[in-house]
């Protein structure tokens, strides 16, 4: 990924937030909290998580499938199914 410094610092801080919330998860199960609050706090991760995902898909459409668009036909169609797989994956959760 060639994300500019912006976008990967953005997400940088996103990702070291869901580390500490995956800790936090660790000691409230060590601890043998409540399981709806740990269901809660492993929800948060997962969408903490996902934003990550969707800022990861959104650097590479901006960035890769537009200098795709100046590429041959084989590589655009490439990129073009890596974009579209990444789409499914994330949809599929």
């Amino acid at each position: 990924m060639a994300a500019t410094s912006v976008a990967r610092s953005s997400l940088i801080l996103r990702l070291k937030r869901v580390e500490g919330q995956v800790r936090g998860i660790a000691r409230m199960v060590n601890d043998d909290r409540d399981c709806i609050d740990i269901l809660t706090q492993l929800s948060a991760a997962d969408q903490g998580l996902r934003s990550v995902a969707v800022g990861l898909l959104d650097e590479h459409v901006a960035q890769c499938l537009v200098a795709a668009g100046d590429a041959s036909e084989s590589h655009r169609a490439t990129k073009l199914r890596e974009a579209h797989d990444a789409i499914v994956r994330l949809a599929r959760h």
